[in-house]
C-alpha cells in the first residue's frame, strides 16, 4: 500500500466482481489498477490477464508498459518474460501471461486462446474510445464464460470521462451507481498525497488551468462539463509576425481536405518548432464555387506539389508527414503517380474524439500562426465552427458542415502525429 495514495485504499480492498475508475488525466488510476492486477496475479498460479485498448496500435506504448512498469515497481522482474511478438507479458515458472489485445473488431477476439490457466481478470483501458456497450459485452462474453469454480473474473474499466454528458460511457457508469456488482471510484490529481507527480507536472497542469479553466475542469479534473456550441475557444489561436527567433523551425507537415466538384480543397503547412510549439505556416484554399470548369484531380496533384516545394524552399526544412482524408482516393492516387509520393491517410476517429487532440494542443498554448493573407481564411472558419445543436444531446455530438475544409485538415494533422506531439494516444 506504499506505492499508492490513500484515496485509492477503498478500491484496492473492495471485493465486487467490476471496478469502474474514472478522474483526469494524471490521477494515477491506471498505475494502480496494474499494481492490483500484477499483485492479484502473483497470486494465483493459473490466473492469465486479459489488457485491452480498442485501437490495437496503441497497445505497446500504453497498458504494456503500464503493466512492466507495475512488475518493476514491485520488484519482480526477473519473474518475467518481456515479449514483443506477440505482445505478451509470460510468468517464467508458470506460464500464466498478461495478454495484450485491440478491440478494433470485437468478434475477432471470439478465436483467443489462452494457452495455460484461465482468465482471472479483464482491464479495459480507455473505455471511452470502444464504441459502445456492445463492444465490451462481447469482448467480456469472451473471457468470462468459462467455469472457474468459486472464483470470479474480476473486470476493471479505466477512462477519462468525455465532455458531453449523453456520451455512452457516461450513461453506462451512471447506470452502474447503483448495481450491487459494481465499485465506482473517482480520482484527480490533487489527490496524490505522496508526491508521485513531478513538479515540473504540476507546474504544466496549472497553466492549464490558467489558460482554459473549462478545459482543464473536463481534462484534470475529469469533469463532464458539456459541449457549448462553439467547437474551439478562439483565445488560443495565437497570430505571430514572423518565426520566433528562439525557437528554431525542425520539419514540416502537410494536411490535405480535398472536396473537388462541390466543396473546397485546401492544404495546410504546419512547422514544429523545437519547443514542440505548432506553427501555422501557410494555406492553400480552393473554392468551386461559381466556376464553370473545375480543376481536376492532376491539377490539384500539381498544386500539391508545388505548394510542398514552396515550404521546402522558403524555411529550408524536410516535409515529414503529409496526411489526407482515408475516403479520398482521386488525389492520393493521382499524386503518387506525379510524383511517387504516397500521402498518408489518417485513421479517423469519431468526430467528438478527433476535435479533444486539438483542443489539447490548443489548450497548452502551443499553437500559432503566420500573420498572412493565406492563413486569414483558416481563422474566420475555426471562428465560426460549430456543433450541431440537435445533436447535442446524443452519444456521437456531430459539427455544422459548413466552411469547415480547413477544420478537417487541422484535425487530420493533429490526430495523425499524436506522438510527435506528445498528446494523448
Amino acid at each position: 500500500m506504499n506505492v499508492i495514495n490513500p484515496n485509492f485504499y477503498s478500491f484496492w480492498l473492495n471485493e465486487k466482481p467490476a471496478s469502474i475508475l474514472s478522474g483526469g488525466r494524471s490521477s494515477m488510476k491506471s498505475s494502480v489498477i496494474s499494481l492490483k492486477l500484477v499483485t492479484d496475479f502473483l497470486d494465483d498460479n493459473k490466473g492469465n490477464v486479459i489488457c485491452l485498448r480498442k485501437v490495437g496500435k496503441y497497445l505497446s506504448t500504453s497498458v504494456y508498459e503500464q503493466i512492466k512498469w507495475a512488475i518493476y515497481m514491485l520488484g519482480v522482474e526477473n519473474e518475467f518474460r518481456f515479449m514483443v511478438s506477440p505482445l505478451k507479458i509470460v510468468h517464467k515458472r508458470t506460464g500464466t501471461a498478461f495478454y495484450f489485445y485491440g478491440v478494433d473488431d470485437p468478434l475477432k477476439l471470439k478465436s483467443a486462446k489462452i494457452a495455460v490457466g484461465y482468465v482471472m481478470a479483464l482491464w479495459f483501458e480507455e473505455l471511452a474510445e470502444f464504441e459502445g456497450v456492445e463492444d465490451i459485452d462481447t469482448v467480456e462474453d469472451t473471457f468470462i464464460r468459462e467455469d472457474i469454480g468459486d472464483k470470479e473474473v474480476k473486470v476493471y474499466y479505466s477512462y477519462n470521462p468525455p465532455r458531453n454528458p449523453y456520451d455512452w460511457v457516461n450513461e453506462w457508469r451512471d447506470e452502474k451507481a447503483n448495481d450491487d456488482d459494481y465499485f465506482l471510484h473517482h480520482s484527480t490529481y490533487l489527490e496524490d498525497e505522496k508526491g508521485f507527480l513531478s513538479n515540473q507536472l504540476i507546474r504544466k497542469i496549472e497553466k492549464y488551468k490558467e489558460n482554459d479553466p473549462d478545459y482543464w475542469e473536463w481534462m484534470y479534473a475529469g469533469k463532464v462539463i458539456g459541449l457549448g456550441d462553439m467547437v474551439y475557444n478562439m483565445n488560443h489561436f495565437h497570430w505571430i509576425d514572423e518565426l520566433p527567433g528562439d525557437d528554431d523551425l525542425l520539419l514540416i507537415d502537410t494536411a490535405i481536405d480535398s472536396g473537388y466538384q462541390t466543396s473546397a480543397t485546401t492544404y495546410l503547412a504546419f512547422g514544429l518548432t523545437k519547443r514542440l510549439n505548432v506553427i501555422l505556416l501557410d494555406t492553400y484554399y480552393y473554392s468551386p464555387a461559381n466556376k464553370a470548369t473545375k480543376k481536376a484531380p492532376s491539377e490539384f496533384s500539381q498544386d500539391l506539389n508545388a505548394f510542398v516545394r514552396q515550404q521546402k524552399e522558403r524555411y529550408a526544412k524536410h516535409t515529414d508527414q503529409q496526411t489526407i482524408d482515408s475516403a479520398e482516393g482521386a488525389l492520393r492516387n493521382q499524386y503518387f503517380k506525379d510524383y511517387g509520393v504516397r500521402l498518408h491517410p489518417i485513421a479517423k476517429r469519431k468526430k467528438v474524439n478527433m476535435i479533444e487532440n486539438v483542443q489539447d494542443l490548443l489548450a497548452q498554448g502551443r499553437f500559432f500562426m503566420l500573420n498572412t493573407n493565406n492563413n486569414q481564411i483558416f481563422y474566420e472558419e475555426h471562428k465560426k465552427y460549430q456543433w450541431d445543436a440537435d445533436t447535442l444531446e446524443s452519444d456521437d455530438p456531430k459539427v455544422i458542415k459548413e466552411n469547415d475544409h480547413t477544420c478537417d485538415a487541422f484535425q487530420y494533422f493533429v490526430n495523425d502525429n499524436l506522438q510527435k506531439l506528445q498528446l494523448k494516444m
